[in-house]
């Protein structure tokens, strides 16, 4: 009886002290590799040639910047789990408007739920750090009231709520563990933790070793930004070594969240990728590196492993991006980090196929049947 007493005072114990059930959320992100879906461009296959494309290569995370109806159904019964963004142009009014909130994602992800997997919503794509100061204040409150419209929907278990940010938002990142964010950011910054680490959102960060390393070259060695064989640098402070770039820009991220009190925080890449093509003084963009970084990207995240600062956290990333797309604005690389060309076909070999492979062709024809079969069942 003694026993059993025991035994119910430490369930009891337990119980007390568990988390609540509103950190048990739903994960916008399955696996660790992902792709970023942008379409700025009047040349690239149409959306039921991508779901193809991207079945294909069997990559399962889509995001898109957008919630365009056209992609949406393309998506719908295909199990491809899909990210929609809510561009920042609609930030302001989504802030000051609930109503319209609710609008939005009645018409842009309710209204294509279950057959579309529509998994998350950004909203937003690197608004604090950026130029816009009037969206910085814009963003808590958008994110709010469409957080607030998911929940009203019941869709909280299905649909999880980020925003993407850039390294724009932190002060310094050398060696990982001084990184901050920028004085002129914490009071954006904080209060949207705050509200992230109250629904289980992620950190998402838009991080760039090819950035890094073309903004430094001199003393940026290469094959650290490459994933290839370096010296790597030390981190005096946490005694850790980093081998590549991209784990330090992710620890520098998980630095920057402890320092705001925000330690257990997860922390997804949501863009990631190099250019294979750039102006006379981007000299780095190459078919070679990019093929090289994205080739040992992809063996990096298929280990499924943590960085030095959080082991047991698995890095998961999203690639930037599906394609190369002619119509957007600023250096030559901007328009070139796709993994495929306009065409479908490959950029450069990482172990994917393009639309023009006898695989892709055949993975069609056997969707068009199982499809036609399921809908026979139905």
């Amino acid at each position: 009886m003694n026993n059993f007493r025991v035994f119910s005072l430490f369930v009891y114990v337990f119980l007390l002290f568990l988390p609540p059930i509103a950190s048990l959320t739903v994960q916008a992100f399955t696996g660790t590799y992902g792709i970023n879906y942008g379409r700025i461009a009047d040349n690239i296959p149409s959306p039921d040639e991508v779901v193809t494309l991207l079945r294909a290569a069997k990559i399962k995370n889509v995001r898109i910047y957008d919630a365009e109806h056209s992609v949406l159904k393309a998506f719908s019964g295909t199990g491809l789990e899909l990210v929609v963004g809510l561009p920042n142009g609609l930030l302001k009014d989504m802030s000051a408007n609930a109503d319209h909130a609710m609008e939005w994602v009645k018409e842009n992800v309710q209204a294509f739920l279950p057959e579309t997997h529509i998994c998350g919503i950004a909203v937003g794509n690197e608004v604090l750090g950026g130029s816009d100061y009037e969206l910085w204040g814009a963003l808590l409150g958008a994110v709010k009231n469409i957080c607030n419209a998911v929940k009203k929907l019941n869709l909280d278990d299905v649909v999880q709520i980020t925003t993407a940010h850039s390294q724009a938002v932190f002060s310094n990142s050398y060696p990982p563990s001084s990184c901050t964010f920028r004085d002129n950011v914490v009071q954006y910054m904080k209060p949207l933790l705050e509200f992230f680490a109250q629904v289980g959102s992620p950190f998402c960060l838009n991080a760039y070793p090819f950035f890094a390393y073309m903004s430094d070259p001199e003393n940026i060695d290469i094959n650290y930004a490459l994933f290839k064989s370096t010296q790597g640098i030390y981190d005096p402070k946490t005694d850790l070594h980093y081998d590549n770039m991209l784990d330090a820009q992710i620890d520098a991220a998980y630095a920057a969240l402890e320092n705001a009190g925000y330690k257990k925080m997860e922390v997804v890449v949501t863009e990631t990728g190099w250019a294979s093509r750039g102006d006379e003084n981007e000299s780095a963009a190459t078919v070679n590196n990019a093929r090289t970084y994205n080739y040992n990207l992809r063996k990096r995240l298929a280990k499924k492993k943590g960085t030095p600062l959080r082991p047991k956290n698995v890095v998961k990333a999203y690639i930037f991006a599906a394609f190369n797309e002619d119509l957007k604005p600023g250096a030559t690389s901007e328009r070139n980090f796709g993994l495929f060309k306009a065409d479908g076909t490959i950029a450069y070999d990482i172990g994917f196929h393009g639309l023009d492979s006898s695989s892709a062709k055949s993975l069609l024809l056997y969707l068009k049947f199982t499809l036609v079969y399921k809908m026979k069942d139905w």
